[in-house]
């Protein structure tokens, strides 16, 4: 009784880390799709405005971060994105919220 009681908590461990590992990725993949608008800016640099697509994707972005954990989840999708998408140049990562004009209390990108 006691090896099917572990084996149900292992497999209920499983789903759990599963679920967590999918809804990460979920994440990730809807912060690369509202950040998509400023790929051309992070691989090339240039000129943003603060009404360009990608500050308002930007903007949109930090106004839906509202916990810690939400902006842990988008800072490491956004340390994720620079390790995995090529030609993104890193201290221009670093730089957009400060290009849109958006403060952030902590350096996500070092």
């Amino acid at each position: 009784m006691a090896a099917v009681k572990f084996v149900c908590a292992l497999l209920l461990c499983m789903l759990v880390v599963e679920t967590m590992a999918a809804t990460t990725s979920k994440t990730c993949l809807n912060v690369e799709k509202k950040l998509f608008p400023c790929l051309p800016y992070l691989k090339n640099g240039g000129y943003l405005s603060g009404s360009s697509p990608c500050c308002l994707a930007v903007k949109a972005l930090h106004k839906q971060t509202k916990t810690t954990t939400a902006s842990r989840a988008v800072c490491n999708c956004l340390k994720n994105a620079v390790k995995t998408i090529p030609g993104i140049k890193p201290n221009l990562a670093k730089g957009l919220p400060g290009k849109c004009h958006v403060s952030i209390p902590y350096q996500c990108l070092h």
